[in-house]
């Protein structure tokens, strides 16, 4: 395989795919880090994680209006 012919590439379930294809004059190291920044981007991992622990709605909705009174709270106070 030549440098030309490197690809990183990442498949999540079905639904999902990262690739990032070796550019001109580009290292692995480049190549390596666009992936990472692709996959960061579109949410891959944090989607992943999310769905390793169960949350129920009832308890999802509680933390959503957790959030929003801390936020409220932080934009009164300035």
């Amino acid at each position: 395989m030549s440098m030309t012919d490197q690809v990183v590439s990442l498949r999540g379930g079905d639904y999902t795919r990262m690739r990032a294809e070796l550019r001109d004059g580009e290292g692995f190291d480049q190549l390596l880090r666009r992936f990472n920044k692709g996959i960061e981007r579109s949410g891959i991992i944090r989607e992943h994680r999310r769905g390793l622990r169960f949350i129920s709605v009832q308890e999802e909705n509680r933390a959503k209006r957790r959030k929003a009174e801390r936020r409220r709270r932080r934009n009164a106070a300035t």
